[in-house]
Protein backbone atom coordinates (compact mmCIF):
# COMPACT_ATOMS: atom_id res chain seq x y z
CA UNK A 1 0.00 0.00 0.00
CA UNK A 2 1.24 3.87 -0.70
CA UNK A 3 2.62 5.42 2.21
CA UNK A 4 0.22 8.13 1.55
CA UNK A 5 -2.90 5.87 1.11
CA UNK A 6 -2.42 4.22 4.27
CA UNK A 7 -1.99 7.33 6.13
CA UNK A 8 -5.36 8.30 4.76
CA UNK A 9 -7.17 5.02 6.41
CA UNK A 10 -5.47 5.07 9.49
CA UNK A 11 -6.74 8.81 10.18
CA UNK A 12 -10.16 7.60 9.37
CA UNK A 13 -9.63 4.72 11.70
CA UNK A 14 -8.00 7.08 14.24
CA UNK A 15 -11.18 9.58 14.05
CA UNK A 16 -13.46 6.90 14.75
CA UNK A 17 -15.62 4.83 12.74
CA UNK A 18 -19.31 5.52 12.27
CA UNK A 19 -22.27 3.70 10.76
CA UNK A 20 -22.48 3.55 7.18
CA UNK A 21 -25.65 4.19 5.53
CA UNK A 22 -26.27 1.18 2.46
CA UNK A 23 -29.42 2.44 1.06
CA UNK A 24 -30.65 5.60 -0.91
CA UNK A 25 -33.87 6.79 -1.70
CA UNK A 26 -35.57 6.73 -5.26
CA UNK A 27 -35.36 7.20 -7.94
CA UNK A 28 -31.61 6.07 -7.81
CA UNK A 29 -29.01 3.95 -10.34
CA UNK A 30 -28.98 0.95 -8.95
CA UNK A 31 -30.64 -2.49 -7.16
CA UNK A 32 -33.85 -2.14 -5.44
CA UNK A 33 -33.91 -3.57 -1.87
CA UNK A 34 -36.29 -6.61 -1.69
CA UNK A 35 -39.29 -5.73 0.32
CA UNK A 36 -38.46 -2.11 0.43
CA UNK A 37 -40.77 0.22 -1.18
CA UNK A 38 -38.37 2.94 -3.37
CA UNK A 39 -35.26 1.89 -1.46
CA UNK A 40 -32.22 0.74 -3.20
CA UNK A 41 -28.57 -0.19 -2.51
CA UNK A 42 -25.74 2.43 -2.37
CA UNK A 43 -23.73 1.95 -5.33
CA UNK A 44 -20.34 1.42 -3.54
CA UNK A 45 -22.13 -1.79 -1.61
CA UNK A 46 -23.12 -3.58 -4.86
CA UNK A 47 -20.49 -2.66 -7.31
CA UNK A 48 -17.38 -4.45 -5.91
CA UNK A 49 -19.56 -7.28 -5.57
CA UNK A 50 -19.31 -6.90 -10.12
CA UNK A 51 -15.47 -8.00 -9.19
CA UNK A 52 -16.52 -11.37 -7.86
CA UNK A 53 -19.29 -11.94 -10.40
CA UNK A 54 -17.23 -11.06 -13.31
CA UNK A 55 -14.47 -13.42 -12.22
CA UNK A 56 -17.41 -16.17 -11.91
CA UNK A 57 -18.87 -15.00 -15.97
CA UNK A 58 -15.42 -15.81 -16.61
CA UNK A 59 -14.47 -18.79 -14.87
CA UNK A 60 -17.82 -20.45 -15.84
CA UNK A 61 -16.81 -19.35 -20.09
CA UNK A 62 -13.22 -21.24 -19.24
CA UNK A 63 -14.26 -23.97 -17.20
CA UNK A 64 -12.46 -22.95 -14.15
CA UNK A 65 -13.71 -22.49 -10.14
CA UNK A 66 -14.41 -18.95 -8.92
CA UNK A 67 -13.63 -19.78 -5.45
CA UNK A 68 -10.07 -20.69 -6.74
CA UNK A 69 -9.41 -17.02 -6.86
CA UNK A 70 -11.61 -15.65 -4.04
CA UNK A 71 -11.53 -18.32 -1.87
CA UNK A 72 -8.27 -19.65 -2.18
CA UNK A 73 -5.02 -18.31 -0.08
CA UNK A 74 -3.13 -19.59 -3.45
CA UNK A 75 -4.56 -16.59 -5.56
CA UNK A 76 -3.12 -13.31 -5.20
CA UNK A 77 -6.36 -10.17 -5.61
CA UNK A 78 -4.95 -7.04 -6.49
CA UNK A 79 -7.48 -3.89 -7.32
CA UNK A 80 -6.39 -1.12 -9.25
CA UNK A 81 -8.57 2.31 -8.08
CA UNK A 82 -9.05 5.97 -8.39
CA UNK A 83 -8.01 7.78 -5.08
CA UNK A 84 -12.01 9.35 -4.60
CA UNK A 85 -12.63 5.76 -4.09
CA UNK A 86 -10.03 4.49 -1.16
CA UNK A 87 -12.49 5.33 1.54
CA UNK A 88 -14.94 2.09 0.20
CA UNK A 89 -11.94 -0.08 -1.14
CA UNK A 90 -9.87 -0.01 2.05
CA UNK A 91 -12.92 0.06 5.12
CA UNK A 92 -15.89 -1.56 3.81
CA UNK A 93 -14.99 -3.60 1.11
CA UNK A 94 -12.78 -5.77 3.10
CA UNK A 95 -15.48 -5.91 6.16
CA UNK A 96 -17.43 -7.23 3.36
CA UNK A 97 -15.19 -10.00 2.62
CA UNK A 98 -14.54 -10.98 5.71
CA UNK A 99 -17.85 -11.17 6.41
CA UNK A 100 -18.57 -12.91 3.50
CA UNK A 101 -15.20 -15.43 4.15
CA UNK A 102 -13.32 -14.34 0.70
CA UNK A 103 -10.02 -13.84 0.32
CA UNK A 104 -8.56 -9.93 0.91
CA UNK A 105 -6.92 -8.38 -1.45
CA UNK A 106 -3.22 -8.63 -1.17
CA UNK A 107 -2.88 -4.78 -2.47
CA UNK A 108 -4.56 -2.02 -3.66
CA UNK A 109 -3.04 0.02 -5.65
CA UNK A 110 -4.52 3.84 -5.94
CA UNK A 111 -3.62 6.14 -8.61
CA UNK A 112 -4.97 10.01 -9.39
CA UNK A 113 -7.28 11.43 -11.94
CA UNK A 114 -7.28 11.70 -15.75
CA UNK A 115 -6.94 15.22 -16.94
CA UNK A 116 -7.18 15.91 -21.06
CA UNK A 117 -4.88 18.80 -22.24
CA UNK A 118 -4.43 20.09 -18.58
CA UNK A 119 -8.27 20.02 -17.58
CA UNK A 120 -10.59 18.16 -15.86
CA UNK A 121 -12.38 15.91 -18.18
CA UNK A 122 -15.56 18.36 -19.08
CA UNK A 123 -18.62 17.66 -21.85
CA UNK A 124 -19.14 21.93 -22.04
CA UNK A 125 -15.22 22.11 -22.72
CA UNK A 126 -14.88 19.26 -25.09
CA UNK A 127 -12.47 17.47 -22.83
CA UNK A 128 -14.74 14.18 -22.44
CA UNK A 129 -13.74 11.36 -24.20
CA UNK A 130 -14.91 7.78 -24.09
CA UNK A 131 -12.49 4.63 -24.55
CA UNK A 132 -15.16 3.87 -27.90
CA UNK A 133 -14.50 7.72 -29.21
CA UNK A 134 -10.80 7.49 -28.46
CA UNK A 135 -10.79 3.78 -30.54
CA UNK A 136 -12.30 5.22 -33.21
CA UNK A 137 -8.69 6.82 -34.28
CA UNK A 138 -5.88 5.60 -32.31
CA UNK A 139 -4.25 1.66 -32.16
CA UNK A 140 -5.18 1.01 -28.27
CA UNK A 141 -1.66 -0.10 -27.99
CA UNK A 142 -0.69 3.39 -28.32
CA UNK A 143 -2.77 4.71 -25.29
CA UNK A 144 -1.54 2.05 -23.12
CA UNK A 145 1.99 2.97 -23.62
CA UNK A 146 1.19 6.87 -23.14
CA UNK A 147 -0.43 5.74 -19.81
CA UNK A 148 2.18 3.45 -18.81
CA UNK A 149 4.59 5.88 -19.38
CA UNK A 150 3.23 8.34 -17.33
CA UNK A 151 1.65 6.10 -14.70
CA UNK A 152 3.62 5.66 -11.00
CA UNK A 153 2.74 4.55 -7.69
CA UNK A 154 2.23 8.53 -6.47
CA UNK A 155 -1.29 9.59 -6.39
CA UNK A 156 -0.68 12.31 -9.04
CA UNK A 157 -3.18 12.90 -11.57
CA UNK A 158 -1.80 12.18 -14.83
CA UNK A 159 -2.69 14.31 -18.09
CA UNK A 160 -3.95 13.09 -21.80
CA UNK A 161 -2.33 15.39 -23.82
CA UNK A 162 -2.67 14.86 -27.28
CA UNK A 163 0.52 17.06 -28.66
CA UNK A 164 2.51 15.10 -26.09
CA UNK A 165 0.66 11.96 -27.19
CA UNK A 166 1.68 12.46 -30.71
CA UNK A 167 5.19 12.92 -29.74
CA UNK A 168 5.42 9.60 -27.62
CA UNK A 169 4.25 7.56 -29.86
CA UNK A 170 6.31 8.66 -32.82
CA UNK A 171 9.53 9.48 -31.19
CA UNK A 172 9.57 6.80 -28.69
CA UNK A 173 7.21 3.70 -29.82
CA UNK A 174 7.64 4.14 -33.23
CA UNK A 175 11.03 5.31 -34.19
CA UNK A 176 12.67 4.02 -31.45
CA UNK A 177 11.56 0.49 -30.47
CA UNK A 178 9.30 -0.43 -33.53
CA UNK A 179 12.22 1.13 -36.03
CA UNK A 180 14.86 -0.91 -34.44
CA UNK A 181 12.84 -4.18 -34.50
CA UNK A 182 12.16 -3.51 -38.15
CA UNK A 183 15.18 -2.80 -39.70
CA UNK A 184 17.20 -5.42 -38.08
CA UNK A 185 14.52 -8.38 -39.00
CA UNK A 186 14.27 -6.98 -42.64
CA UNK A 187 18.20 -6.59 -42.89
CA UNK A 188 18.69 -10.59 -41.55
CA UNK A 189 15.98 -11.30 -43.94
CA UNK A 190 17.04 -9.28 -46.78
CA UNK A 191 20.74 -10.69 -46.57
CA UNK A 192 20.74 -13.66 -44.60
CA UNK A 193 17.35 -15.47 -45.71
CA UNK A 194 16.24 -14.61 -42.06
CA UNK A 195 18.74 -17.05 -40.51
CA UNK A 196 21.00 -16.27 -37.61
CA UNK A 197 23.78 -18.74 -37.04
CA UNK A 198 26.20 -16.85 -34.53
CA UNK A 199 26.01 -14.15 -31.57
CA UNK A 200 28.61 -11.11 -31.70
CA UNK A 201 30.29 -11.43 -28.27
CA UNK A 202 29.76 -7.81 -26.98
CA UNK A 203 29.95 -8.17 -23.23
CA UNK A 204 29.61 -4.82 -22.72
CA UNK A 205 26.49 -4.54 -24.10
CA UNK A 206 24.86 -7.77 -23.14
CA UNK A 207 25.92 -6.76 -19.10
CA UNK A 208 24.51 -3.39 -19.62
CA UNK A 209 20.95 -5.07 -20.84
CA UNK A 210 21.03 -7.46 -18.16
CA UNK A 211 20.96 -4.55 -15.70
CA UNK A 212 17.93 -2.82 -17.01
CA UNK A 213 16.06 -6.45 -17.54
CA UNK A 214 16.71 -6.43 -13.01
CA UNK A 215 15.34 -2.82 -13.20
CA UNK A 216 12.28 -3.37 -15.27
CA UNK A 217 11.24 -6.87 -13.41
CA UNK A 218 11.31 -4.56 -9.97
CA UNK A 219 10.21 -1.89 -11.29
CA UNK A 220 6.70 -3.92 -13.04
CA UNK A 221 6.82 -5.55 -9.36
CA UNK A 222 6.34 -2.19 -7.22
CA UNK A 223 3.86 -0.75 -10.04
CA UNK A 224 6.36 2.02 -11.39
CA UNK A 225 5.18 1.57 -14.74
CA UNK A 226 7.08 4.89 -15.68
CA UNK A 227 10.25 3.85 -14.73
CA UNK A 228 9.77 0.17 -16.87
CA UNK A 229 9.16 1.86 -19.47
CA UNK A 230 12.28 4.42 -19.26
CA UNK A 231 14.29 1.51 -19.15
CA UNK A 232 12.66 -0.44 -22.24
CA UNK A 233 13.32 2.51 -24.29
CA UNK A 234 16.86 2.48 -23.06
CA UNK A 235 17.35 -1.15 -24.10
CA UNK A 236 15.90 -0.70 -27.35
CA UNK A 237 18.64 2.77 -27.91
CA UNK A 238 20.71 0.37 -26.85
CA UNK A 239 20.08 -1.76 -29.70
CA UNK A 240 19.32 1.03 -32.28
CA UNK A 241 22.78 2.64 -31.30
CA UNK A 242 24.89 -0.68 -31.69
CA UNK A 243 23.10 -1.96 -34.93
CA UNK A 244 23.92 1.84 -36.53
CA UNK A 245 27.82 1.84 -35.07
CA UNK A 246 28.20 -1.69 -36.54
CA UNK A 247 28.04 -0.28 -39.92
CA UNK A 248 26.19 -3.79 -41.43
CA UNK A 249 25.40 -2.17 -44.27
CA UNK A 250 28.90 -2.02 -44.94
CA UNK A 251 30.60 -4.89 -43.09
CA UNK A 252 28.72 -6.62 -44.92
CA UNK A 253 30.96 -6.21 -48.44
CA UNK A 254 33.85 -7.54 -46.06
CA UNK A 255 33.06 -9.80 -43.21
CA UNK A 256 29.13 -11.52 -44.12
CA UNK A 257 30.08 -13.96 -40.60
CA UNK A 258 30.84 -10.66 -38.22
CA UNK A 259 27.68 -9.22 -39.54
CA UNK A 260 25.22 -12.35 -38.64
CA UNK A 261 26.85 -12.39 -35.47
CA UNK A 262 25.69 -8.56 -34.64
CA UNK A 263 22.63 -9.19 -36.41
CA UNK A 264 22.27 -12.00 -34.04
CA UNK A 265 22.49 -9.95 -30.82
CA UNK A 266 20.53 -7.66 -32.22
CA UNK A 267 17.92 -10.68 -32.96
CA UNK A 268 18.43 -11.31 -29.14
CA UNK A 269 17.56 -7.78 -28.19
CA UNK A 270 14.72 -7.84 -30.10
CA UNK A 271 13.10 -10.78 -28.40
CA UNK A 272 13.93 -9.37 -25.02
CA UNK A 273 11.86 -6.41 -25.92
CA UNK A 274 9.13 -8.04 -26.97
CA UNK A 275 8.77 -9.95 -23.35
CA UNK A 276 9.48 -6.94 -21.83
CA UNK A 277 6.95 -4.49 -23.24
CA UNK A 278 4.52 -7.79 -23.41
CA UNK A 279 2.67 -6.29 -20.21
CA UNK A 280 1.81 -2.60 -21.32
CA UNK A 281 1.29 -3.91 -25.65
CA UNK A 282 0.42 -7.61 -25.65
CA UNK A 283 -0.48 -7.29 -29.30
CA UNK A 284 2.72 -5.70 -29.92
CA UNK A 285 4.22 -8.05 -28.36
CA UNK A 286 2.79 -11.38 -30.04
CA UNK A 287 2.95 -9.95 -33.57
CA UNK A 288 6.55 -9.89 -32.83
CA UNK A 289 7.12 -12.98 -31.24
CA UNK A 290 5.04 -14.40 -34.87
CA UNK A 291 7.65 -12.36 -36.80
CA UNK A 292 10.51 -13.80 -34.89
CA UNK A 293 9.02 -17.33 -35.26
CA UNK A 294 8.85 -17.74 -31.22
CA UNK A 295 6.43 -18.92 -29.38
CA UNK A 296 5.32 -19.79 -25.96
CA UNK A 297 7.63 -16.93 -24.68
CA UNK A 298 7.90 -15.79 -21.14
CA UNK A 299 10.29 -13.79 -18.86
CA UNK A 300 12.44 -16.83 -17.87
CA UNK A 301 12.78 -16.77 -21.76
CA UNK A 302 14.92 -13.34 -21.54
CA UNK A 303 18.36 -13.64 -22.47
CA UNK A 304 21.16 -13.83 -25.21
CA UNK A 305 20.87 -17.74 -25.98
CA UNK A 306 18.93 -17.62 -29.31
CA UNK A 307 21.50 -18.98 -31.76
CA UNK A 308 20.67 -21.32 -35.12
CA UNK A 309 17.59 -19.22 -35.81
CA UNK A 310 15.18 -18.69 -38.26
CA UNK A 311 12.71 -15.95 -38.13
CA UNK A 312 9.44 -14.83 -40.25
CA UNK A 313 8.62 -12.58 -42.19
CA UNK A 314 8.89 -8.90 -40.99
CA UNK A 315 6.69 -5.97 -41.21
CA UNK A 316 6.16 -2.46 -39.57
CA UNK A 317 3.77 -2.89 -36.91
CA UNK A 318 3.72 0.65 -34.97
CA UNK A 319 2.97 3.76 -37.94
CA UNK A 320 3.62 7.18 -36.40
CA UNK A 321 0.13 9.33 -36.28
CA UNK A 322 0.26 12.04 -38.77
CA UNK A 323 -0.88 15.39 -37.37
CA UNK A 324 -4.32 16.29 -39.13
CA UNK A 325 -5.37 19.04 -41.01
CA UNK A 326 -7.48 20.89 -39.31
CA UNK A 327 -11.48 19.33 -40.60
CA UNK A 328 -14.15 22.42 -40.18
CA UNK A 329 -16.39 21.12 -37.37
CA UNK A 330 -19.89 20.00 -36.87
CA UNK A 331 -20.64 21.28 -33.79
CA UNK A 332 -23.49 18.47 -33.03
CA UNK A 333 -21.73 15.20 -30.82
CA UNK A 334 -24.24 12.25 -32.37
CA UNK A 335 -24.51 8.91 -30.60
CA UNK A 336 -26.59 5.87 -31.31
CA UNK A 337 -29.13 5.48 -27.96
CA UNK A 338 -31.34 2.45 -27.78
CA UNK A 339 -34.67 3.46 -25.74
CA UNK A 340 -35.15 1.35 -22.83
CA UNK A 341 -38.30 2.24 -21.52
CA UNK A 342 -40.93 4.86 -22.47
CA UNK A 343 -43.47 6.65 -19.93
CA UNK A 344 -45.97 9.46 -20.30
CA UNK A 345 -44.58 12.76 -19.47
CA UNK A 346 -46.53 13.91 -16.21
CA UNK A 347 -47.30 17.22 -17.45
CA UNK A 348 -47.79 17.62 -21.14
CA UNK A 349 -50.15 15.51 -22.87
CA UNK A 350 -48.46 15.23 -26.25
CA UNK A 351 -44.72 15.14 -24.63
CA UNK A 352 -42.63 11.16 -23.52
CA UNK A 353 -40.16 10.75 -21.58
CA UNK A 354 -37.32 8.55 -23.26
CA UNK A 355 -34.51 6.27 -20.84
CA UNK A 356 -31.88 5.36 -23.24
CA UNK A 357 -28.54 3.52 -23.20
CA UNK A 358 -25.78 5.36 -24.49
CA UNK A 359 -23.77 2.42 -23.75
CA UNK A 360 -21.23 4.19 -21.82
CA UNK A 361 -23.93 5.84 -19.41
CA UNK A 362 -27.53 6.06 -19.35
CA UNK A 363 -30.08 9.30 -19.85
CA UNK A 364 -33.53 10.73 -20.07
CA UNK A 365 -34.71 12.64 -22.73
CA UNK A 366 -38.02 14.32 -23.20
CA UNK A 367 -39.60 13.90 -26.99
CA UNK A 368 -42.69 15.11 -28.48
CA UNK A 369 -43.97 11.83 -30.35
CA UNK A 370 -47.04 11.09 -29.09
CA UNK A 371 -49.45 10.59 -31.83
CA UNK A 372 -46.38 9.65 -34.22
CA UNK A 373 -45.01 6.51 -31.99
CA UNK A 374 -46.77 4.37 -29.68
CA UNK A 375 -44.72 3.61 -26.47
CA UNK A 376 -44.35 -0.31 -28.19
CA UNK A 377 -42.74 1.22 -30.99
CA UNK A 378 -40.43 3.17 -29.18
CA UNK A 379 -39.21 0.69 -26.99
CA UNK A 380 -35.76 -0.81 -28.07
CA UNK A 381 -35.26 1.66 -31.06
CA UNK A 382 -31.68 2.78 -31.99
CA UNK A 383 -32.13 6.17 -32.54
CA UNK A 384 -29.62 9.12 -32.49
CA UNK A 385 -29.36 11.65 -29.86
CA UNK A 386 -27.51 15.12 -29.69
CA UNK A 387 -25.38 14.58 -26.78
CA UNK A 388 -23.30 17.48 -26.39
CA UNK A 389 -26.40 19.87 -26.06
CA UNK A 390 -27.06 21.70 -22.86
CA UNK A 391 -29.64 19.77 -20.93
CA UNK A 392 -33.08 21.53 -20.32
CA UNK A 393 -35.86 21.37 -18.36
CA UNK A 394 -39.54 20.21 -20.28
CA UNK A 395 -42.27 21.41 -18.63
CA UNK A 396 -40.57 20.01 -15.40
CA UNK A 397 -38.72 17.10 -16.37
CA UNK A 398 -34.97 17.78 -17.11
CA UNK A 399 -34.09 16.63 -20.57
CA UNK A 400 -30.38 15.22 -20.67
CA UNK A 401 -30.21 15.62 -25.09
CA UNK A 402 -32.41 15.44 -28.04
CA UNK A 403 -33.02 12.87 -30.16
CA UNK A 404 -33.23 13.70 -33.89
CA UNK A 405 -36.34 13.12 -36.26
CA UNK A 406 -37.43 14.16 -39.75
CA UNK A 407 -40.33 16.68 -40.18
CA UNK A 408 -42.28 17.33 -43.08
CA UNK A 409 -44.88 19.12 -41.54
CA UNK A 410 -47.02 16.10 -41.85
CA UNK A 411 -45.11 12.89 -40.77
CA UNK A 412 -42.03 12.89 -37.87
CA UNK A 413 -39.90 10.27 -38.88
CA UNK A 414 -36.98 8.97 -36.35
CA UNK A 415 -33.74 8.63 -37.55
CA UNK A 416 -32.32 5.25 -36.70
CA UNK A 417 -30.30 2.30 -37.22
CA UNK A 418 -29.71 -1.36 -36.84
CA UNK A 419 -25.99 -2.63 -36.80
CA UNK A 420 -25.02 -0.30 -34.94
CA UNK A 421 -24.43 -0.37 -30.95
CA UNK A 422 -25.36 2.09 -28.14
CA UNK A 423 -22.40 4.77 -27.99
CA UNK A 424 -21.39 4.40 -31.54
CA UNK A 425 -20.12 7.50 -33.08
CA UNK A 426 -22.73 9.21 -35.83
CA UNK A 427 -21.26 11.79 -38.24
CA UNK A 428 -20.75 13.45 -41.57
CA UNK A 429 -17.82 12.63 -43.25
CA UNK A 430 -15.43 15.06 -43.75
CA UNK A 431 -16.04 16.66 -40.36
CA UNK A 432 -14.91 16.87 -37.07
CA UNK A 433 -17.28 15.97 -33.89
CA UNK A 434 -18.06 18.74 -31.77
CA UNK A 435 -17.57 18.61 -28.18
CA UNK A 436 -18.22 21.61 -26.82
CA UNK A 437 -21.49 22.17 -25.06
CA UNK A 438 -24.01 23.82 -27.79
CA UNK A 439 -27.47 25.38 -27.15
CA UNK A 440 -31.43 24.58 -28.63
CA UNK A 441 -30.89 27.77 -31.00
CA UNK A 442 -27.47 27.05 -32.30
CA UNK A 443 -28.66 23.16 -32.93
CA UNK A 444 -31.80 25.32 -34.66
CA UNK A 445 -29.32 26.93 -36.95
CA UNK A 446 -28.23 23.55 -38.44
CA UNK A 447 -29.65 23.17 -41.60
CA UNK A 448 -29.83 19.30 -42.02
CA UNK A 449 -32.67 17.44 -44.57
CA UNK A 450 -34.60 14.22 -45.26
CA UNK A 451 -33.87 12.30 -49.24
CA UNK A 452 -34.46 9.22 -50.12
CA UNK A 453 -34.75 8.03 -46.47
CA UNK A 454 -31.26 9.60 -45.54
CA UNK A 455 -30.43 12.32 -43.29
CA UNK A 456 -27.64 15.19 -45.13
CA UNK A 457 -25.87 18.14 -44.43
CA UNK A 458 -24.10 20.42 -46.96
CA UNK A 459 -24.39 17.04 -49.24
CA UNK A 460 -23.04 14.47 -47.08
CA UNK A 461 -24.70 11.96 -45.62
CA UNK A 462 -25.00 10.81 -41.87
CA UNK A 463 -23.50 7.72 -40.73
CA UNK A 464 -21.94 5.58 -38.24
CA UNK A 465 -19.00 3.05 -38.93
CA UNK A 466 -21.62 0.58 -39.46
CA UNK A 467 -24.05 1.91 -41.55
CA UNK A 468 -26.30 4.93 -43.35
CA UNK A 469 -28.53 6.33 -41.15
CA UNK A 470 -32.23 5.81 -42.09
CA UNK A 471 -35.04 8.49 -41.55
CA UNK A 472 -38.59 7.04 -41.08
CA UNK A 473 -41.31 8.11 -42.65
CA UNK A 474 -40.89 11.82 -43.16
CA UNK A 475 -40.67 12.92 -46.96
CA UNK A 476 -38.00 14.47 -49.27
CA UNK A 477 -37.24 18.04 -47.72
CA UNK A 478 -38.00 17.79 -44.58
CA UNK A 479 -36.39 19.38 -42.03
CA UNK A 480 -33.82 17.43 -39.73
CA UNK A 481 -34.72 18.62 -36.11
Amino acid sequence: MQPEVKNFVLNWIKNGLEDWNISRDGPYFGFKIPGEENKYYYVWLDAPIGYIASTDNYCKKHGLKTEDYWNSKDAGIYHFIGKDITYFHLLFWPAMLMGADFELPQSVYVHGFLTVNGEKMSKSRGTFFTAREFLQKYNPEYLRFYYASLLSRNLSDIDLSFNDFRKKINNELASNIGNFCYRVLNFLNKHFGGQVNGLDNNKQLTNEIKEKIKNIEKNYHDLNFNEAVKDILHISSLGNKYFQESEPWKLIKEDREKVNKILGLCVNIVKNLSILIQPILPDFSSKLQQQLNLKNLNWSSLGFELKKHKIGKEEILINKIEEEGQKPIFPLNLKVAKIVEVRQHPNADKLSVLDIDLGAEKRQIVAGLVGHYSNEELKNKKIIVITNLKYAKLRGVESQGMLLAGDDGKNVGLLTVEKSNPGDRVYFEGYETGREETSFDSFQKIRMHVQSGKAYFEGRELKTDKEIVKVEKAADGARVR
